[in-house]
């Protein structure tokens, strides 16, 4: 890991102190709500004044911005929209005017390796965080930037290279002076916290059951008045102290694969997460232990398993999963990674928040495991919890009892889902990859109010602030609200 450090010029400074003025044009809002991955503590939700219910190229829009494409979702600060993208080889961090759609500014990072990444990920996949005028960007392809909000570089941080089929997806948040970023990957993932100021690393912390996904963590306060990061990683829901990385409590049962991010109502975090069809309950595939496996069918007597010694079953394709080292080999760690991830299922989980050490058997409160999601992230808007899984089936439940009040497609809406749910002025909005703007009465019901066509693909997660609600598709950002 590599950093440099811009600095301003000291006569600049002195101007800006001299007239009084801060260095940006653009002060952040007391009001800045959605700064960060799916808004206010990634929950989706947000206060905001009355919002349409259709959409469409020409319905409702107050301006339309020809964009690059990325996956990120809109960041918002003040008068200034803040997203990541791919133009062409350029790794870009853009700035877009709220009022107009004008792009004021676009920063070009480095990229010194080309990694390659799942059809359902992005080389601009995480979303920008931004807070006190100093915007941050994470891109996998060469690590840590920040900027102040007129586009002036202050320092970043050269990382990687990651090892993660599917590209490093964890969007950074911001947690007092510090800058926090998960890096799950197939191995050596870890978690690991910046100075804001100079973007030095002030610590780091190794999450050796972690082996891919790429959740964003949320933040909790205790009964105590302690402040804790809350991560959904392979396996586990672990808890941090966000100070130091100490790790304070965990809740296991989580899939081997997290992507979405976790939300908290009354005290208990959702989180939902999916492996594969063999991870439903009922078709799990139990593997011996390596020991057993050694003893009965080591043939070359070297202390590891190869694909030829593996105990036939419908596992056997899953191999590659755990082979880490490439080598066609699996050693004792890399074969109890295999046989706790097929072990793993497909589930929604309901968690009290709180405790020390291994809460499992204290903090699960329920759990659900049909038509569970992969990427989109769950939502609890008017006591009711929703999610929406990749093939467009959506589920509403009683939040405090796990009951599940509706379950189905969204007549008009029927699709894959990548963005999550995201809901404001009493209404829930559900965007397919098709870009199918479905909304919601917040009643648990699955009727929509409306389904609207931008005639587009969808994958980036919406974004909310006042009487706007910010669309991108795959080559525009579109503002829409109701005519003054």
């Amino acid at each position: 890991m590599t950093k440099r450090i811009v600095l301003k010029s000291a006569f600049l400074m002195l101007v800006a102190a001299a007239v009084g003025v801060a260095a940006t044009t653009s002060a952040s809002s007391t009001e800045d709500k959605w700064t960060r991955f799916r808004g206010p503590n990634g929950s989706g939700i947000v206060e905001s004044g009355a919002l349409p219910a259709e959409f469409g190229p020409e319905t409702n829009v107050m301006w339309k911005t020809e964009l690059p494409g990325g996956f990120s979702s809109p960041v918002i600060s003040g008068d200034r929209i803040f997203v990541t993208a791919l133009d062409g080889e350029d790794l870009k961090t853009m700035a877009v005017d709220r009022s107009s759609g004008e792009v004021l500014w676009q920063q070009v990072a480095p990229r010194p390796r080309q990694e390659p990444v799942d059809f359902r990920s992005h080389a601009a996949a995480a979303s920008a965080v931004v807070a006190d005028n100093e915007l941050y960007v994470f891109f996998h392809d060469y690590g840590l930037l920040s900027y102040d909000l007129d586009g002036e570089e202050r320092w970043d941080v050269a990382m990687g290279p990651f090892t993660n089929i599917y590209g490093m997806g964890a969007s950074p948040v911001i947690v007092g002076d510090l800058l926090i970023l998960v890096a799950d990957q197939e191995v050596e993932s870890f978690i690991a916290a910046y100075d804001r100021a100079t973007g030095d690393e002030v610590w780091r912390v190794a999450r050796p059951e972690a082996h891919s996904g790429h959740s964003t963590p949320i933040l909790w306060e205790s009964p105590d008045g302690q402040t804790q990061l809350l991560v959904a990683g392979s396996f586990l829901l672990d808890a941090y102290d966000p100070s130091t990385g100490e790790k304070l409590w965990w809740v296991a049962g989580l899939s081997f694969e997290m992507k979405s991010t976790p939300v908290i109502h009354d005290g208990v975090a959702f989180i939902n997460g999916y492996g594969s069809p063999m991870n439903q309950p009922g078709n799990q595939v139990f593997l011996p232990e390596f020991d057993e496996v050694v003893t009965d069918a080591d043939a070359n007597g070297d202390g590891l398993i190869s694909l030829e010694e593996m105990p036939p079953s419908r596992a056997t394709n899953w191999f590659g999963l755990a082979d880490y080292g490439a080598d066609g080999q699996l050693t004792r760690a890399e074969w109890n990674y295999l046989r706790s991830a097929l072990e793993t299922r497909n589930g929604m989980l309901a968690i009290k928040l709180g405790g020390s050490g291994d809460m499992t058997e204290e903090n699960l409160v329920w759990e659900y495991n049909r038509a569970v999601p992969q990427l989109p992230s769950p939502i609890v808007y008017n006591d009711i919890l929703y999610m929406v899984n990749d093939g467009g089936i959506v589920t509403s439940f009683n939040p405090a009892t796990g009951d599940v009040l509706a379950q189905g497609r969204l007549k008009g809406a029927i699709d894959q889902y990548y963005a999550s749910p995201i809901a404001a002025d009493g209404k829930i909005f559900m965007l397919s990859e098709m870009c199918m703007l479905s909304v919601l009465e917040p009643d648990g019901g699955l009727a929509p109010v409306s389904v609207s066509d931008l005639d587009d693909l969808c994958h980036a997660t919406p974004a909310i602030a006042d009487d706007r609600i910010y669309v991108r598709t795959r080559n525009h950002l579109y503002a829409f609200g109701l005519a003054d």
